[in-house]
């Protein structure tokens, strides 16, 4: 049995997050994405953990269902912790999603956490003064069956690697503890292949997540565990997944959408690949400020391998040659219907349409991943089937994002964009 898995998301709790992020909708849209096991999110909020009390009951070890028993969705109590502190002279910006598996363990450690003087009404993502090692050693200390993930893991302002706020290894973020931190969340732009060519990740689990901010973009990354024909999930069997790496495959992002893909400036608009970087250097040629360096430039810089020397067949499914967890690439169905019919993705027709693909079909990933396309042309017209077809080949342009900005995703005339794109990069290198 196949278990998908969103375990990085928030609550209207945090900051810039929808009011709809509420423990019956993500529940619903769980179920329409096919999601069976999310994330509470922001366990750390002192309202969100008493809503989670009353509206969630242990059905598993460490699993949680509704209360009123109407959902399939299952929950896991997560939270995301930002760590702002100093480390060998230097600023660091760190984000940790924690996994836990008990609501007295999350009790005991949000306790700890106002010990130290952590503000836990402030932010449903709290802002705190300590170090990622001090997070670990806090979260172990009461209960060794916790899990901290470094989140989104290449982003520049806050994360692991970040080129602005990060470390150059787990060890020294970790220091001791990295031997405990069994996953890391690839971030939306980055996928597993990138991370396959960091040799300091050999050893531990790729993982993908959402960090949704609304309830439709739950899944828009989500990690996949098969737990054969019986077997129920639970936090040990969760735990141990991540250890030994049996993953049955990720669903990602387009890393080329995510924004933080290529180094640039947005203020002026200037874009470049690791290519362009490593020729014309990161301070903006407009303006003479540094340019934000992007994820790409930052796996390039931290890699003992190619892409070519990582990555295996290559169809719908993208596998390793080392026979780490393979991975799909996705576009959001509301994008890809937007696409199709012309409209935005917010509209009356393209969120008609999506209810009722969901409604024939089941839930948005089996269409997008499994349904087989004469039935999506026969039943939603021939466009629609191939633009999902185009996006399960690869065959799209992604203008890259960068700096903040977003990439934006074509899914027709993409050859025009590519050529544009190779002329405005040959240009800039004049």
């Amino acid at each position: 049995m196949e278990v998908i898995t969103d375990l990085h998301l928030h609550s209207k709790y945090s900051r810039a997050v929808s009011p709809q992020m509420v423990i019956p909708q993500i529940a619903s849209w769980a179920a329409k994405k096919g999601i069976g096991l999310v994330g509470t999110g922001d366990f750390t909020h002192p309202l969100w953990f008493r809503e989670l009390k009353e509206n969630l009951k242990e059905v598993e070890q460490g699993v949680f269902g509704l209360k009123d028993g109407f959902s399939p969705t299952l929950f896991i109590l997560s939270v995301e912790i930002a760590s702002i502190y100093s480390q060998g002279g230097r600023s660091h910006r760190i984000h940790n999603v924690v996994l836990a598996p008990s609501l007295a363990v999350v009790e005991e450690i949000n306790n700890k956490l106002r010990q130290r003087g952590v503000n836990l009404f402030s932010d449903g993502r709290p802002i705190t003064g300590l170090s990622s090692l001090q997070i670990c050693e806090l979260v172990f200390s009461v209960s060794p069956e916790c899990l901290v993930i470094p989140a989104h893991i290449w982003t520049p302002w806050y994360s692991l690697y970040g080129a602005n706020s990060g470390f150059d290894s787990l060890k020294e973020c970790f220091g001791d503890f990295s031997s405990r931190i069994l996953a890391v969340e690839t971030g939306l732009s980055s996928d597993p292949a990138m991370n396959w060519r960091v040799a300091d990740l050999d050893q531990k689990s790729i993982v993908s997540f959402s960090d949704a901010h609304s309830p439709a973009k739950l899944g828009r990354e989500a990690t996949v565990f098969n737990l054969g024909k019986d077997q129920k999930i639970n936090y040990p069997t969760l735990k141990e997944a991540l250890a030994k790496q049996e993953i049955a495959y990720t669903i990602e992002f387009y890393p080329e959408e995510g924004k933080y893909h290529w180094t640039g400036h947005r203020d002026c608009g200037v874009k470049q690949s690791p290519e362009q970087t490593a020729k014309t250097g990161t301070i903006c040629p407009v303006c003479g400020k540094k340019l934000t360096v992007g994820v790409m430039q930052r796996v390039e810089q931290l890699s003992s391998r190619s892409v070519e020397d990582v990555v295996g067949e290559k169809d719908h499914l993208i596998k390793s040659k080392s026979g780490r967890p393979p991975y799909f690439m996705i576009v959001p169905l509301l994008e890809i219907l937007a696409e199709a019919t012309g409209s935005s993705s917010s509209s009356q027709t393209v969120v008609s349409l999506y209810e009722q693909m969901i409604v024939k079909f089941g839930s948005e990933l089996e269409i997008l991943l499994k349904t087989p396309i004469e039935f999506l042309s026969q039943g939603f017209g021939e466009r629609t089937g191939q633009a999902i077809e185009k996006v399960r080949q690869g065959k799209i342009f992604v203008d890259p994002g960068f700096d903040g900005v977003f990439g934006t995703v074509k899914i027709w005339g993409q050859e025009k964009e590519k050529e544009k794109t190779e002329k405005k990069e040959q240009m800039s290198l004049f």
